[in-house]
């Protein structure tokens, strides 16, 4: 592992969050209620630290904490395989949804489109197969269950784009039913495959 990854990957993606109100809906939710070791703020790091390293495990996670520059960043020396898996059974998602949606907001207030620029959204949906026995409120088939990500992103030129929503749904419902959901700016132009595609659906 690169030892100047977390230290320069934290900074970045922290720079942008808005601490003060990250603590305050930590507070809100009782995220850290009877939290010894592991924080809300600590756990964040780690998920980050794993999806840009691509760590496939939580035993992998545990053994990346062996890193004494990643022991700093977090403020943690040592967690149990047991520990990570019951926090993440156990986080509140609406605190990255609160978390995405600031930054969402942070990035609209940077953007100026000019008269002769139209913005381009891409809309698209990618499935995640869960595991049936562990998530039976998401039966997909009958030996897997899973869920869908509907991901709107707005492209504005090479190099530069963002997401701007994200709706999750159980992996059966058809695209289809987000079409009127998504598509919600009549100042731009939209590209989605046939699946979004609802000739009876009004969205102007």
């Amino acid at each position: 592992m690169d030892k100047n990854t977390p230290k320069t990957s934290f900074g970045q993606w922290f720079s942008s969050i808005d601490l003060q109100l990250f603590e305050e809906n930590v507070e809100t939710m009782k995220l850290d209620y009877y939290t010894k070791k592991l924080t809300t703020e600590s756990f964040l790091k780690l998920l980050l630290f794993a999806q840009l390293e691509e760590v496939e495990s939580l035993h992998e996670l545990n053994d990346c904490l062996f890193d004494d520059d990643l022991q700093k960043e977090i403020d943690l020396d040592s967690i149990s395989i047991s520990q990570l898996s019951r926090r993440l059974n156990g986080m509140n998602p609406d605190i990255f949804q609160m978390l995405f949606l600031d930054l969402v907001s942070q990035i609209h207030a940077e953007t100026h489109y000019t008269k002769l620029v139209v913005p381009l959204k891409i809309i698209d949906s990618t499935t995640l197969p869960l595991n049936l026995t562990n998530h039976k409120w998401a039966d997909f088939r009958k030996t897997k269950a899973g869920v869908k990500v509907h991901l709107k992103l707005v492209f504005m030129e090479k190099g530069k784009s963002y997401p701007e929503k994200a709706v999750i749904t159980n992996a059966k419902e058809h695209d289809r039913n987000q079409l009127e959901v998504l598509v919600d700016d009549k100042e731009c132009m939209y590209v989605f495959d046939r699946g979004y595609l609802d000739y009876s659906a009004s969205i102007v």
